[in-house]
């Protein structure tokens, strides 16, 4: 496995590859990585004939100054997990070489942006289609694999892909999940052993509410049980829960019955356990 912290150094490598033919299965991280980004490792892989990671804590897309000190870096960790697992190429660049000077682009997503994390987050999606372009652009990869764990992400690097016109493929993949139901995630680890034992209850939650929209409770009552459910459970503070529809995840409100519904519903929460911001979301699908 070959590791790569300049640019340069590593767009001259794959382009000597895409110069043989080779196929580029490409998975942006964050590092600390657990077993949901081994997956997209594995499916990279398995479908390309060059398996690439990046891994890169992206300072523009943190609102919050303690999220991102806290934010865990393990790149001796990671590195060694992706080895194990067949990964052939690391980029692991530093801030200085991903922004040599600050940035004054800036990206507006529109309504997809306004809306639950976009919401919550000001600014973060605006630093998330930055760095992506950016990697985008260094790896020119053939196809590009995201979890839907970060559902209103992938919908804003889908549009990112379309309207600038990326040539590659985006690959979405199912969230993996904990035992217990909980959605894996880098942030776990920083959970305390109570937090943890707390925290699948926000996929408990989801499935509760999925049963009782597709029984035709009406969305507001179903947000209502949901938020009741969690008020009366110490060390989880809900941030929102949403019903919206998976197309534009603009929220869906009124009575609708599940005949009602758009084909794709997406259920989709984030939560506090601590200083711990957790999320998650369930899709229901019908004709």
């Amino acid at each position: 496995m070959l590791i790569f912290h300049s640019i340069v150094a590593l767009q001259q490598y794959l382009d000597e590859q895409r110069k043989k033919g080779l196929t580029i299965g490409f998975v942006p991280t964050m590092g600390a990585l657990h077993q949901g980004h081994i997956s997209l490792i594995n499916t990279a892989k398995h479908n390309n004939d060059l398996a690439v990671c990046s891994i890169f804590v992206n300072p523009t897309q943190f609102n919050n100054a303690h999220d991102l000190a806290v934010y865990p870096r393990t790149l001796d960790a990671d590195s060694a997990m992706l080895e194990a697992v067949g990964c052939d190429i690391v980029f692991a660049p530093s801030a200085e070489e991903m922004y040599p000077k600050p940035t004054s682009l800036k990206f507006d997503f529109g309504d997809l942006e306004r809306v639950m994390e976009g919401q919550f987050r000001p600014g973060h999606f605006n630093g998330v289609g930055i760095v992506v372009s950016k990697l985008f652009h260094i790896v020119q990869p053939n196809k590009a694999y995201f979890g839907q764990k970060d559902l209103q992400q992938c919908a804003i690097i889908n549009c990112l892909v379309q309207d600038l016109n990326f040539d590659l493929e985006l690959v979405i993949c199912p969230t993996q999940r904990e035992n217990d139901g909980l959605a894996m995630s880098s942030r776990n680890r920083n959970l305390s052993p109570e937090q943890r034992a707390l925290a699948p209850t926000l996929y408990a939650c989801l499935q509760q509410a999925k049963t009782q929209l597709l029984d035709n409770i009406d969305i507001a009552t179903v947000k209502e049980n949901l938020a009741n459910q969690l008020d009366v459970i110490a060390g989880i503070e809900l941030e929102y829960f949403e019903i919206a529809d998976f197309e534009t995840l603009q929220p869906l409100s009124g009575v609708l019955s599940q005949r009602a519904l758009p084909t794709k519903t997406a259920l989709c929460i984030a939560a506090f356990l601590g200083k711990t911001r957790l999320i998650d979301n369930l899709i229901i699908t019908h004709s």
